[in-house]
């Protein structure tokens, strides 16, 4: 049994739901980072588990065609694919939703998954930074070390000028001052939005010197909004040229890429089918809800718990009129005591999937179509299983590369009841 320090060489077979990739040592799984499927590599064995070991590539014997210069850190950020081909990228995660398909959801796809791809570089329009001795940057993986962020190219150059400008105007703060920034902005970075989690109080001249960064249209610090927005607004174009417009508060949870956020509105939109009463679970600010009504003129229920994210929720639903219903509950409390039954229903929950309280309260109402959108192709296919079992099947999945770089995929899928 290898132990923790051995040196093994590997043939790698196939991706890993997480970012790694799978080979086997005298019956051994290992999953190996940093290592390309069909490559022969030697790698170092971090730890091993319940039969299972992770291992890091420690060199190359037989490289891939499709390797190429990381040009950073894997584990800063999101950068476990930079060593990847872009469209091998894209293969590799199309492999990984068939696998979770037929390995946890035991079924087949209905056609190979079609992943969208982006832009690799500047496509993040949300980034939490860390502070530690008046630098800001991400945590490289399972570490709280920093991380410059410009290695990873996910933000523009132009937000990366401004974190700079931010670091310098924050340098008088007291050490241990600032434990994180949040920045948010819009589809054309016209709009760029700051809020600042403080561990000690701190004197607002102390934060004019933010105010009068070039760039900043906001400034939040703790609840206080010290000048500016905290909203960020977006113009997204649907279906027949209508347009939509999407505020969000720079402390909403958004995980949308600048350059694939309209098509996935637009894919979701198209799905509801001739659906006239629409259920949008999980409806965060609205941005599907919104899409929905104004692309098709049809009525949805969008139902979201969180406060700051259903606040922006309520504020979308008015711009379109009397055909979105915002609630702010819980889904799974919105479910129990929900008795009309949708004719379509949206799903975009958490990383960890559906409750079971929340799949039971879905399944109680039956709705004909549902549309799931998720960011975790384990507990996506998880759920799929099932509804599949209370007689839903699965006509479409499409894939959306909402992060390249990174082994995360957006996934949407098509359910009828059958």
């Amino acid at each position: 049994m290898p132990a923790p320090g051995d040196l093994l060489t590997l043939t790698i077979e196939k991706p890993a739901a997480g970012g790694r990739m799978i080979a086997r040592a005298d019956g051994l799984v290992v999953l190996v980072a940093g290592a390309i499927p069909g490559e022969r590599v030697r790698a170092r064995i971090e730890r091993v588990s319940k039969g299972i070991a992770w291992a890091q590539t420690s060199a190359i014997d037989d490289a891939s065609p499709d390797r190429r210069d990381a040009g950073a850190d894997p584990a800063c950020g999101g950068c476990l694919y930079a060593h990847i081909a872009y469209r091998r990228q894209l293969a590799i995660k199309a492999l990984v939703i068939a696998d979770a398909f037929a390995r946890i959801g035991r079924m087949s796809l209905p056609a190979a998954v079609d992943v969208a791809s982006s832009a690799e570089e500047g496509y993040r329009m949300r980034a939490r930074l860390h502070a530690q001795r008046g630098r800001l940057g991400f945590y490289r993986e399972g570490t709280h070390q920093l991380c410059d962020p410009a290695q990873t190219r996910q933000l523009l150059p132009a937000t990366l000028d401004v974190l700079r400008r931010i670091e310098a105007a924050l340098h008088p703060l007291a050490a241990g001052a600032l434990r994180e920034l949040v920045l948010a902005e819009n589809i054309d970075a016209s709009e760029r939005t700051i809020a600042l989690d403080l561990a000690t109080p701190v004197e607002s001249s102390c934060l004019t010197p933010l105010t009068e960064i070039e760039g900043v249209t906001g400034l939040v610090a703790g609840e206080t909004v010290v000048s500016g927005s905290p909203y960020v607004t977006d113009r997204v174009i649907v279906e027949g040229g209508a347009d939509v417009l999407l505020r969000r508060h720079v402390l909403a949870f958004f995980q949308g890429s600048r350059y694939l956020f309209g098509d996935l509105i637009r894919h979701v939109s198209s799905r509801i089918g001739e659906a006239s009463e629409v259920l949008d679970l999980y409806a965060g600010g609205g941005a599907f809800a919104v899409g929905v009504a104004r692309t098709r003129g049809t009525r949805v229920t969008a139902v979201e718990g969180d406060p700051v994210a259903a606040s922006d929720l309520m504020a979308n639903a008015a711009s379109a009129g009397e055909t979105v219903t915002p609630v702010r509950a819980s889904v799974e409390a919105f479910l129990d005591r929900a008795r009309t039954r949708p004719q379509a229903a949206i799903l975009d929950p958490p990383r960890t999937g559906l409750s079971r309280e929340a799949l039971a309260g879905l399944l109680r109402l039956a709705p004909p179509r549902i549309v799931y959108v998720s960011c975790d192709v384990p507990t996506l296919a998880r759920d799929l299983r099932a509804m599949v079992e209370r007689s839903y099947r699965v006509v479409e999945a499409q894939a959306f590369d909402l992060f390249p770089n990174t082994p995360h995929v957006e996934t949407v899928v098509v359910l009828d009841r059958i």
